[in-house]
């Protein structure tokens, strides 16, 4: 199915409208420039970085003849506007979490995290070895794109609260930011979820516009500074154990570069994955150290909470089965889950508990 008649014909289409002509792309003397817009303020710690990573490493690889201009949130589209943006013509590319474009299409929030989805290791499994990326260009020949993974934020944090969570019914009302499928399963358990940028969570938290929220995890957070607003923090949640970013290119403009810049577009994403999740993995345990000495109470969420939230995600996920790539999308996902959580329990899982017996 083309891309206008999906739009045309599916409920899912959402605001992606039909493309407009493209903009002419940007050359100088030869060389060319490229415009990325991105879902993150400039200067949010780690995923503003993966996005300038990203396009650091296309300029340096291309010795200069491909170079990326990249705007962050406000500064040329708002934040959740650069999918349009990128599919219009607008920009050239994005550098964003695809799960802020399930209103295109729900399978989006797969390349970037479900609700009691999979690890960091087990998303680079499916993407680079199994069927994910394959899954990620299907959806980008509808919509005109062309994608990447281009960073992991690893494991993220339950999230802040403004009380401790005690049981399920402390949901209830409970005004929490949360984007994705995730968002979805909280309001199932009575949240009213809130679906915010980056740069605008600390406000709304301080002003109590919300009553909590999830953002990444111990080193994104501390420099948000959520620690000043509450002190109640929940280490493990179920919305993003192993959160994928994802760099979308115009299609048409992906394919007017030569195969050489196409190959360092893709080698550039590709190393943005590995060295986000190394940024991130490589603070958080410091970044927490601090966060209690400063007073913060680290928590987890009892069994009961963790249990209501396994059923509100079983639902979310299943509200969507019946859409061909979905479904598709949805088994690869889960087999190859499966098969690699499999393992990791067995080797990795089994090692670790041996290290921190024999060795404590």
């Amino acid at each position: 199915m083309d891309r206008r008649s999906f739009l045309r014909n599916s409920a899912l289409g959402g605001s992606a409208a039909a493309a407009t002509a493209l903009a002419a792309p940007a050359y100088a003397q030869g060389n060319r420039t490229l415009t990325m817009v991105t879902t993150w303020g400039r200067g949010l710690a780690g995923v503003h970085d993966a996005a300038q990573r990203v396009a650091d490493s296309i300029t340096a690889m291309s010795d200069g003849s491909l170079t990326v201009d990249l705007k962050a949130a406000g500064e040329l589209v708002g934040a959740f506007e650069v999918f349009d943006a990128v599919t219009s013509g607008q920009a050239d590319m994005y550098h964003g979490a695809d799960y802020y474009f399930i209103n295109q299409h729900p399978g989006y929030a797969f390349f970037t995290s479900v609700p009691f989805g999979m690890t960091p290791q087990e998303i680079s499994n499916w993407y680079y070895q199994g069927e994910g990326h394959a899954f990620h260009d299907e959806l980008g020949q509808i919509f005109g794109l062309k994608s990447f993974l281009g960073g992991n934020t690893g494991p993220q944090a339950g999230g802040w609260f403004a009380k401790e969570i005690a049981g399920p019914e402390d949901f209830q009302g409970l005004k929490f930011r949360m984007p994705g499928l995730g968002g979805e399963a909280l309001g199932k358990m009575g949240a009213s979820v809130q679906n915010l940028p980056g740069a605008e969570v600390y406000q709304a938290l301080a002003s109590g516009a919300i009553d909590g929220t999830e953002w990444i995890g111990p080193w994104a957070d501390e420099k948000a500074g959520f620690q000043e607003i509450t002190k109640f923090y929940y280490t493990a949640g179920m919305h993003e154990p192993g959160a994928g970013l994802s760099v979308g290119t115009n299609l048409d403009v992906f394919e007017s570069l030569s195969p050489a810049h196409q190959k360092i577009v893709e080698m550039a994403c590709g190393e943005a994955h590995q060295w986000s999740l190394s940024q991130f993995m490589n603070n958080n345990g410091s970044a927490l150290q601090r966060l209690q000495a400063g007073g913060v109470k680290v928590l987890e969420f009892p069994d009961s909470v963790w249990d209501a939230m396994g059923a509100a995600a079983k639902e979310t996920l299943d509200q969507y089965n019946g859409e061909d790539i979905y479904d598709r999308l949805r088994a690869s996902y889960n087999a190859s889950m499966a098969a690699s959580s499999g393992w990791i329990q067995k080797s990795e899982g089994a090692y670790r508990a041996q290290r921190d017996r024999v060795m404590s």
